[in-house]
């Protein structure tokens, strides 16, 4: 198991059993989970700041927890050391190929071609790396090492080449919410589990609709992720023998309750969108070995 035992089971498949849990969400064993103020206050959340060499004061930013939560789950199963091999979907400018082949992963890089990525908005916004270099800009890795280790290569998210297979971990941050639809988001998801070995990691993170389990957003640049959506998925998955936890405590501090919007705030855990209620939500499965 990818988590520890003596979790209640809520569902089950005919068989597979689907684990749900309902305990304040932690970084320490870290399951399919949200981002919660707790979580960011967490010497996990401020290691993984540090590593990254972003701010690591108090700052209640999902974003910052994504990062934290994807090295997080790569460190607790085994995957950041030296000879595990990596994939990253949409890396953008994310630290985080940086910080896994400081730590001696060989690590794949994708993204979108310059092209497609101009299109959609992206180059401009500082979330686009047309570079190797822009993914160690922090020095996080010696050049010599990362250079040696990571490999960019553009990649479509809605149809993975062939030969991206065999990987220890794959990871995404905040990426499939952003493929065209629910559908072709929960897809791709289910394609990144072919990129893994037997018993092989993904961790990815994406938007959470934390206020309707009905109406949402689809069909567009950015989609919004239901609890019915996640639970398909999970069934899905459990009904081939992969393995995942869900946990959809969404956090019971002040700042859990805070929902940040336009011009933001320092506290960004939960935001406006349109007329949902958003947050970031992790999912941590192991292939079915």
């Amino acid at each position: 198991m990818i988590t520890n035992s003596g979790f209640s089971i809520e569902k089950t498949t005919m068989k597979h059993q689907l684990l749900i849990v309902n305990d304040e969400p932690s970084l320490t064993n870290p399951v399919s989970q949200m981002a919660t103020e707790a979580q960011c206050r967490s010497d996990a959340f401020y290691y993984w700041c540090q590593e990254t060499r972003l701010p690591h004061e108090p700052i209640f930013h999902r974003k910052l927890w994504e990062y934290a939560y994807i090295l997080q789950c790569l460190s607790e199963t085994g995957m950041m050391s030296p000879g595990r091999r990596g994939l990253g979907f949409g890396v953008g400018q994310e630290p985080l190929v940086a910080v896994m082949a400081a730590r001696g992963c060989s690590v794949v890089a994708t993204d979108l071609d310059s092209e497609e990525a101009t299109k959609q908005g992206w180059a401009g916004t500082g979330q686009y790396a047309a570079t190797l270099e822009a993914l160690n800009d922090r020095g996080i890795c010696p050049p010599d090492r990362f250079a040696a280790l990571v490999n960019y290569r553009v990649a479509d998210m809605n149809k993975i080449d062939a030969d991206l297979v065999g990987f220890d971990f794959v990871y995404s941050s905040c990426a499939f919410e952003h493929v065209g639809s629910i559908e072709l988001g929960l897809q791709f998801v289910k394609n990144s589990i072919k990129c893994l070995r037997p018993g092989g990691i993904a961790v990815h993170t994406t938007e959470f609709n934390v206020f309707s389990n009905d109406a949402t957003i689809d069909n567009q640049q950015t989609v919004l992720f239901r609890r019915q959506d996640i639970d398909g998925l999970a069934a899905d998955l459990t009904s081939q023998g992969h393995e995942i936890v869900l946990n959809y405590n969404a956090g019971s501090g002040p700042f859990d309750r805070h929902i940040d919007v336009p011009p933001w705030s320092g506290i960004h855990l939960k935001l406006q969108l349109e007329q949902y209620v958003t947050t970031s939500l992790g999912l941590l499965i192991k292939k079915a070995s």
